[in-house]
């Protein structure tokens, strides 16, 4: 699946966007972080800090790692308070 990074975790990623493999969010955080060690301060284990959220495809904000994910589902990591 897609992951966009935006702001913080964009600077901390140093990436704009990435293609990962994962059934679940818990899994696709950990990929995250095993792959962008930079991401340290954003990922915790399988959560996001309480700073940061997760968007699915645009529709819904979660936080759960047990959340199921797609394979054709796109992931926007942000800080908590962007756009607000």
């Amino acid at each position: 699946m897609q992951v966009e990074f935006l702001g913080v975790s964009r600077q901390r990623a140093g990436v704009a966007e990435l293609v990962v493999e994962a059934e679940t969010l818990g899994q696709l955080l950990a990929s995250l972080a095993d792959r962008l060690p930079s991401l340290s301060e954003v990922i915790l284990g399988d959560r996001l800090h309480p700073a940061f959220v997760a968007n699915l495809n645009g529709d819904q904000f979660i936080r759960d790692p047990k959340t199921r994910l797609q394979r054709d589902d796109c992931v926007l990591i942000l800080a908590a308070d962007a756009g607000g």
